[in-house]
């Protein structure tokens, strides 16, 4: 490099140093050091996991090596084999528990991230960027991280409020993708900077720290690092209180989502969610993703000359009549979406899947693939399930629902139902099944 160079480098070095936030005293809290740091540290290595480990878990109950519109998202890579795992159908409220816990604690994760980014805010602002190898190293997981977790979320927030804009922009690759490379600079963070957070904690314990009150809250000795300020101001919280607060806020944020999970008679705690009313009424009178309007469902496609095309080793049209001349069975299940939210059991009748399978000559298929006249949106035009699922004596193709017709919005003539199935799965306005035996 130039001498000139190195000169101006130098020169801007020095200028920054004394300037804003770069300099150690424009930073004033008196409770922000190591130990504040690492606490909050500590909650997220506990909160983290649990969210990307529910999101893994949410990825293969759309079952993505059925292939199609079920894998939304196929350069899994390593992790290929986990795409290949039966999702089982037990308990029936699988998968609105993984998918809840997922969306609520990922919602809870706001003001974790907040303090956390709060805690280390001094040590952001420094010249030169890196002293040595082992520094860069932090700074870029730092880099990846901090991008990586407000992507996340924010992508998140959008997905879960309906906004439209961002199904457009392929939310499940975004977000899915996006979680490897926060994963990434978490992992590499961790490697760096676990033995940091651990001794940050045992300089002055975790339980004696939040033990203290106001008046023996002190600044943590200036030598532990950037940190700390150089010119504290008086406290005017204790750490626990601080530590408090946030608990506070994620609890919050918790109460605010959890409703749309729990199921309908709780919706009225998810004043935040878009899906906390419904467009029915009477025993129809439960949530739904999309209604007809929105899918484009045109009269006539619904109307007396609808039929089902069965399709497996023999090809039959079936109307609603007959298939409500079949044998009947009704199953109490709940449908829980990719947003989090699940209406609660109802009360569903119609015909069993197996029993079509028969009909269709196919008995042993491995899976089965649904058809929907549905026109705008391609993942929820067709949908595949496997085996284990449509030969649950609990799976129907439903035509009713809590002692009268479906609703069109929920998927009359008739649509899938079955236990711990994604709700985008359970396909709604079916007009053909094709059971095949292959999977």
């Amino acid at each position: 490099m130039a001498e000139n160079d190195k000169g101006l480098l130098r020169r801007i070095g020095e200028t920054l140093r004394d300037w804003g936030p770069f300099r150690r005293d424009f930073w004033y809290s008196p409770i922000r050091g190591p130990w504040m740091a690492s606490f909050f540290s500590l909650l997220l290595l506990i909160v983290l996991p649990i969210v990307f480990i529910t999101g893994l878990i949410d990825h293969i109950a759309w079952n993505p090596d059925l292939g199609g519109t079920n894998n939304r998202t196929p350069d899994m890579g390593l992790l290929g084999f986990l795409t290949g795992i039966e999702w089982p159908t037990r308990p029936i409220w699988l998968y609105r528990l993984t998918e809840g816990i997922h969306v609520v604690l990922g919602i809870s994760l706001i003001p974790l991230v907040f303090a956390k980014l709060w805690s280390i805010m001094p040590t952001l602002y420094k010249w030169p960027l890196a002293d040595s190898v082992g520094q860069a190293l932090e700074r870029l997981s730092i880099l990846f991280l901090i991008g990586g977790i407000f992507f996340q979320i924010f992508t998140g927030l959008i997905y879960i409020q309906n906004f439209v804009i961002l199904h457009n922009f392929k939310f499940n690759q975004l977000h899915f993708y996006g979680n490897w490379i926060f994963i990434a600079g978490l992992v590499l963070h961790v490697l760096v900077k676990f033995p940091v957070m651990v001794e940050g904690l045992k300089a002055r314990g975790v339980r004696k720290e939040l033990e203290k009150s106001l008046e023996e809250t002190e600044p943590e000795p200036r030598e532990e690092g950037r940190l700390v300020s150089t010119d504290p101001a008086p406290p005017s919280i204790s750490r626990r209180g601080a530590i408090a607060v946030v608990a506070g806020s994620a609890l919050t944020m918790i109460a605010l989502a959890v409703g749309q999970t729990l199921g309908q008679r709780w919706s009225w705690l998810a004043i935040l969610s878009p899906r906390a009313q419904s467009p029915g009424d009477g025993p129809n009178d439960f949530r739904v993703n999309k209604t007809a309007k929105k899918a484009e469902i045109k009269p006539e496609q619904v109307g007396p000359n609808w039929r089902l095309e069965l399709v497996g080793n023999t090809s039959q049209m079936l109307s609603r009549e007959d298939l409500l001349a079949m044998p009947q069975y009704t199953s109490s299940l709940p449908i829980s979406c990719l947003e989090g939210w699940s209406t609660g059991n109802q009360d569903w009748e119609g015909v069993r899947l197996r029993d079509l399978a028969e009909m269709a000559g196919m008995p042993n298929a491995e899976k089965v693939l649904f058809e929907s006249l549905e026109s705008t949106d391609a993942a929820a035009r067709m949908s595949f399930m496997r085996r284990n699922q449509f030969q649950d004596p609990l799976s129907l193709l439903a035509l009713r629902v809590n002692g009268v017709d479906l609703s069109l919005d929920h998927g009359y003539p008739a649509r899938a139902i079955v236990p711990a199935t994604p709700g985008n799965r359970n396909t709604k306005w079916i007009y053909r099944m094709t059971f095949m035996e292959e999977a």
